[in-house]
């Protein structure tokens, strides 16, 4: 019969490390690596959902251009292991402060680690329109950024999914990449678009098209047209979506820091490295933000590495003196 351990015991049987990562994207696998390379002992927790997961490849990303998002994560893998960093695939389930100071961190495994730092990478999900054919299509000919996907699909005959007013900016957006762009205004009635946007959209050449959306078609497992809840049916080869980002931050409320509420979601407060108003805990990627393609992630992470590795040196010093 095996004995049941209580959460105190538990805690004091805990692991211990420096730093603990919370998500194995680019931003948490880029502040494993600072971290790793300054010889502090870190544990990456990673629950294996990366949100650029659907996409085939990746863009913008000097060196990187190009590459499938899968053998990217792959390679960060095997970096931050040659500095000892430790890696576990799990899900954080709850965390919480000790008297100390230190963080206990929970997994769904059952399993508990403790750390004196906290990076949360916890990275946002997309919630797609509720059309019929958007979600099996995302990422292959539905998209949602032109700077990621633009190029590969030049010339092609664009549609945009209006979800609100602000589409109209993301179909003036993507006629740079395509001079046949449709909006489909879905749920946006048209006396929503401003007069600036009427004028916009005139001049980038871009049709408006009134009306519900009612699916994709799709023919040879490719898109070929858009059909609208009246039947009628506008051949396009590319449909633009703007997914509703919703923030993975349940740490940081549950840590209690501070949240800013934003038209793209709600994020923790932080300071330029990263840091929120909870002491010892940063934000990285897309849990800092909605705008931070994996670059900027990898930019994020690497910043709040070197702010944590900073910070454990000169308290230890403090504490030594």
């Amino acid at each position: 019969m095996t004995e049941k351990t209580g959460p105190d015991e538990r805690r004091e049987n805990a692991v211990t490390y420096e730093v603990i990562v919370v998500g194995g994207g680019a931003a948490g696998l880029s502040a494993a690596l600072v971290l790793g390379r300054a010889r502090r002992r870190t544990l990456v927790i990673d629950a294996g959902e990366p949100r650029n997961a659907p996409a085939a490849h990746m863009q913008g990303y000097l060196t990187r251009d190009g590459m499938p998002p899968a053998e990217f994560l792959a390679a960060g893998r095997e970096e931050i292991a040659r500095y000892g960093v430790g890696l576990v695939r799990d899900r954080v389930t709850d965390v919480a402060r000790d008297g100390d100071g230190d963080f206990t961190v929970t997994l769904d495994s059952g399993r508990t680690v403790r750390a004196r730092r906290l990076v949360v990478a916890t990275g946002l999900r997309d919630e797609l329109p509720a059309v019929a054919g958007v979600a099996e299509r995302f990422g292959r000919d539905v998209l949602h950024c032109p700077y990621c996907h633009g190029w590969e699909v030049r010339d092609r005959a664009f549609g945009v999914l209006a979800a609100n007013a602000l589409s109209v900016h993301q179909a003036l957006m993507v006629s740079q990449w395509s001079e046949d762009v449709t909006l489909f205004l879905h749920e946006v009635a048209g006396s929503e678009l401003s007069e600036q946007d009427v004028r916009r959209l005139a001049a980038a050449g871009v049709k408006v098209v009134p009306g519900r959306v009612a699916g994709l078609v799709v023919e040879d497992d490719r898109l070929t047209a858009v059909r609208l809840a009246d039947g009628t049916a506008y051949e396009r080869e590319v449909l633009f979506v703007a997914p509703r980002p919703v923030p993975c931050t349940e740490l940081f409320v549950k840590l209690g820091a501070e949240m800013d509420e934003t038209p793209f979601g709600t994020y923790p407060v932080i300071d330029e490295r990263g840091l929120t108003s909870v002491a010892g805990v940063w934000a990285a990627g897309n849990a800092s933000g909605f705008a931070e393609q994996v670059v900027n992630a990898a930019s994020r992470g690497y910043r709040a590495g070197a702010a944590v590795n900073g910070e454990l040196l000169f308290a230890d010093l403090d504490a030594g003196a």
